[in-house]
């Protein structure tokens, strides 16, 4: 005879009550609005798209059978230096990366396991860089790149930013969590401090690295103000004021030539991206800003 109670089976997780969660029309309006958010933003890109890699006279008349050209990237590529412009982004966003790397590894390091006199104080200072806006310091910038000899250099758009507070912040929350065991271990086998680092911690935080390289480049790839007001000259710009000094025609505009440029120059942080996506979520989800 079978029992009158028989047990329920058990919910998988995802089955289980949420009273958060949004239910019926609810949903269907939240569903909706990221939908319309996502077609809201692609639509510029589409339209770069379209007007890329069509004849200028169809950049505006949307007919599905309009003629494919790659005429406006090479005449975009020859109308302005590009190739210096790359090269110099290039070497710019790989500088402050390196450096980045280099000065937060060692700062986060030694927020996180040195103990020294004023470490709250020295920390809270770092931290505070995050509530300054970098375009409040621009003048200041400005007189001290001029007082070096560093104006319209590569080296002068890069120093203000070779010091992250982003970067030691989070990589001091990643050394935090590493067990001192390993680090203990490490010092018994006869490894100095920088060894420990190096061996240990270093391997342990690579996915944050990941997630923080793909931060880095990506803002310094596109950083506009600070280049257009240090640079003068070609052998400086990188690809954002090269572009909107390409742009700036006194004869008109023509879309699909910028468009087209637009598209080349914004090409590397897409395919970054799409390469990257899954290694980027998860980086930040393991880091778990503590």
């Amino acid at each position: 005879m079978s029992s009158l109670h028989s047990p329920s089976p058990s919910l998988r997780p995802e089955e289980r009550y949420d009273p958060f969660a949004p239910k019926g029309f609810g949903k269907f309006l939240e569903s909706a609005g990221a939908i319309l958010l996502g077609v809201l933003w692609i639509l510029p890109l589409l339209f770069a798209i379209w007007a890329a890699f069509h004849a200028p006279e169809h950049t505006t008349r949307f007919t599905l059978n309009a003629p494919l050209t790659l005429e406006n990237f090479v005449r975009a590529w020859h109308a302005a230096p590009f190739g210096r412009y790359f090269l110099n982004t290039i070497l710019l966003v790989t500088m402050i990366f390196v450096c980045q790397v280099v000065l937060c590894t060692l700062a986060a390091y030694a927020f996180a396991r040195f103990d020294f006199p004023g470490r709250g104080i020295a920390f809270a200072l770092v931290l505070s860089q995050l509530m300054v806006m970098p375009d409040v310091l621009i003048v200041e910038n400005y007189r001290t790149m001029s007082s070096i000899g560093l104006v319209d250099t590569l080296p002068g758009i890069a120093l203000p930013y070779v010091a992250s507070a982003f970067g030691i912040f989070l990589l001091r929350q990643t050394f935090r969590t590493v067990p001192r065991e390993l680090d203990e271990a490490a010092r018994i086998e006869g490894a100095s401090a920088l060894q420990v680092l190096l061996k240990v911690y270093v391997p342990l935080a690579k996915p944050i690295y990941v997630a923080y390289g793909l931060v880095s480049v990506s803002y310094h790839w596109n950083n506009f103000l600070w280049p257009l007001i240090i640079t003068n000259s070609v052998e400086a710009r990188p690809l954002t004021v090269g572009l909107q000094v390409f742009s700036a025609s006194d004869q008109g505009v023509d879309w699909a030539i910028i468009s087209a440029a637009t598209l080349m120059t914004s090409a590397p942080l897409l395919i970054g991206f799409l390469l990257f996506q899954r290694q980027f979520v998860q980086s930040f989800m393991r880091a778990g800003i503590r």
